[in-house]
């Protein structure tokens, strides 16, 4: 008898849904058996069963602040692992902000990923916009004490050539303006970027770089994720 990975494996491919992302671009969201993919055109962003390290982008940076009952700003909905670790960590008064491009990702987590999400987004701590992340961070002045970001596959606008915004000169140092004092910048990556690491630098942060499995239980494949303190 078949094993419930093979017959999963062995499933066809069925496009849940398409959505436009402004500024151009286009994201499919894929489903094979019980597994769900949300991809830009053959690259996958983000799987239903690869979330070790989105998850670790927001444990990672809530253990270290000292205020779990601060502000924070999540670049990205995706599938929704990087704020449920954040809600794992945060305390009962802690306000979570989301920004998201992209509407049809908002419309996903109440729809076909609603089983994933679980009551996430119906936690009282928890506001969503749609919004670019950049925009939401520029008119910011010492608001937040954690601006996460997983938009991209890394520090460049893979998704969209604007996005380049968030990493360059000028984007980081809005973001330093955006958080309070020992607020932190957290940036996930499937690849590691030494350049980006002295951007980091020179806007004035603090930087520890993680190098973490992809995977829970394995360690061929690694992602990145910067934690860039701004000083007290």
């Amino acid at each position: 008898m078949p094993q419930a990975g093979q017959e999963a494996a062995s499933a066809p491919v069925e496009i849940v849904d398409t959505a436009q992302v402004p500024g151009g671009g286009v994201l499919h969201l894929l489903r094979r058996g019980n597994d769900f993919s949300i991809r830009s055109g053959d690259d996958e962003l983000m799987g239903s069963q690869v979330r070790h390290s989105e998850q670790a982008l927001a444990t990672l940076t809530c253990e270290r602040l000292a205020d779990k009952g601060g502000t924070l700003l999540i670049g990205g909905l995706g599938m929704g692992f990087t704020l449920g670790a954040a809600l794992s960590v945060m305390g009962p008064s802690a306000i979570i902000h989301v920004a998201e491009l992209v509407p049809n990702v908002v419309a996903w987590a109440n729809g076909p990923l609603s089983h994933i999400f679980g009551d996430s987004l119906a936690d009282p701590r928890v506001s969503i916009e749609v919004a670019d992340v950049h925009d939401v961070i520029e008119r910011a002045t010492a608001k937040f004490d954690a601006i996460l970001l997983d938009v991209d596959n890394g520090p460049d606008g893979f998704i969209r050539p604007a996005n380049d915004r968030l990493y360059c000169n000028w984007g980081l140092r809005a973001a330093y303006a955006a958080l309070n004092p020992a607020g932190i910048l957290a940036v996930w990556s499937a690849y590691t970027d030494a350049d980006f690491l002295k951007r980091l630098k020179g806007a004035g942060f603090e930087v520890e770089e993680i190098s973490i499995p992809a995977f829970a239980y394995g360690k061929d494949v690694r992602h990145t994720i910067w934690l860039a303190v701004k000083p007290e």
